[in-house]
């Protein structure tokens, strides 16, 4: 049986720390004004998630990188076809512009037309997406699954995949440039030259997800 008392100790201390972190961090404009909360700021629902997850199936450490699902696109809940990286920077000491709050893992998801859907900023949204996309599916889903790999013969041809996963990385470099030129016109320090991303070797990928829309 769960030992209740241990459980709820964690969580008090976990709450403990949220509040430490509100004290003392400062809170970026954009997140005040869509009315962020504790549970935002903890992401405390997908860490609920992510235990629940592990108490049922086991420990993730000793699956393989590179896994992915397939699953279809929902315009009507912002999954366009495309897909959604999930990146480990091997630099740990690198976070780009501290904007994320994933760090040393980033999100990011781009269409198959090389827009960017959500950037690694958007760590609520990704998660969000993520979570309305797969959670509750423990089965392949055999019709996007099937379109998916008579496209990539099997997962032999996954030029496409690699050419936006290049791509979604640059975004991150470009997003990272924006903000340091825009750094040098504040007040206070600037970030630029700080912690540059070189490419596509900084990162390492763990799992994506592939929004499916069958558009060839």
């Amino acid at each position: 049986d769960d030992n209740v008392l241990t459980a709820k100790s964690s969580d008090i201390a976990y709450r403990k720390d949220q509040l430490k972190r509100l004290q003392e961090e400062v809170i970026e404009l954009e997140d005040v004004k869509t009315g962020i909360s504790i549970t935002d700021l903890g992401l405390n629902d997908f860490r609920m998630d992510l235990l629940n997850y592990v108490k049922e199936h086991g420990e993730l450490d000793n699956l393989p990188n590179g896994m992915h699902a397939v699953v279809p696109a929902q315009p009507e809940l912002g999954l366009r076809p495309g897909a959604i990286f999930a990146l480990k920077n091997i630099h740990d000491s690198v976070n780009i512009n501290q904007q994320n709050r994933l760090h040393p893992y980033y999100l990011v998801y781009i269409g198959n037309d090389g827009e960017i859907v959500a950037d690694h900023t958007e760590v609520k949204r990704l998660l969000d997406l993520v979570r309305s996309s797969c959670k509750g599916r423990s089965e392949p889903i055999q019709e996007v699954c099937r379109t998916f790999n008579e496209r990539t013969q099997d997962g032999r041809m996954m030029d496409r995949y690699s050419e936006l996963l290049s791509s979604a990385i640059r975004s991150m470099i470009e997003l990272k440039e924006e903000k340091d030129i825009d750094s040098l016109f504040s007040g206070g320090r600037t970030t630029a030259l700080v912690h540059s991303i070189a490419g596509l070797n900084d990162f390492e990928l763990i799992a994506f997800v592939v929004i499916e829309g069958g558009d060839g």
